[in-house]
């Protein structure tokens, strides 16, 4: 394998003083909505990451044939909110027991997937998996995957902070905002002020 073929193929531009993080949980339009609520995240980015073609559009990602999973870049201020907590909130507004489902949308695109980009976020996140289902506070076992960051695209401009513009579409009022009441009401500690 040549050195190129190690490289992310696509640039982690983090701005200092900030940590940056790619979590996939279904649709992409119920995770950011419920990030963009964090106090501490700074921008959530919807995209596409872990596939195998470069740039590729919603139309190829929706075959379910790229590889991509439909995910959000979160950027946050460690100082505000730490990945624990981000993780905490992810696999609380998720299924993170199915595997290629998140309810009616089905697909490896909605997989349940954490895309780290260094050692410490594995060890996080493989960490917090591992107590998690120790706990069995879940029926059954969770099947996130925990990969290493290999690429990220932005969505279409018309996904980027979808249930903002579009809130009372119905896919948004009955997919995407029982998502945001569920994290208000067991994260009201964490929502920005």
């Amino acid at each position: 394998m040549k050195h190129d073929e190690l490289l992310p193929k696509t640039n982690l531009d983090i701005p200092e003083g900030q940590e940056m993080i790619i979590l996939g949980g279904g649709c992409f339009w119920c995770t950011e909505a419920v990030f963009q609520r964090l106090e501490g995240v700074i921008k959530v980015v919807s995209g596409y990451a872990g596939g195998i073609i470069d740039h590729p559009s919603y139309r190829q990602i929706c075959t379910g044939t790229t590889g991509h999973a439909e995910v959000i870049q979160v950027f946050f201020d460690p100082s505000k909110i730490s990945l624990e907590s981000l993780l905490e909130v992810f696999w609380a507004t998720h299924d993170p027991t199915t595997l290629n489902r998140q309810g009616a949308d089905v697909g490896p695109q909605y997989r349940s997937a954490i895309f780290y980009k260094d050692d410490s976020q594995k060890a996080i996140a493989e960490k917090l998996k591992s107590e998690l289902n120790q706990s069995k506070i879940f029926d059954s076992p969770l099947v996130t995957e925990i990969t290493a960051f290999t690429n990220f695209y932005a969505a279409e401009n018309y996904h980027q902070d979808y249930y903002n513009q579009n809130g009372m579409q119905p896919y948004c009022q009955f997919v995407v905002q029982p998502k945001v009441e569920k994290l208000k009401q067991y994260f009201a500690d964490k929502l920005k002020k």
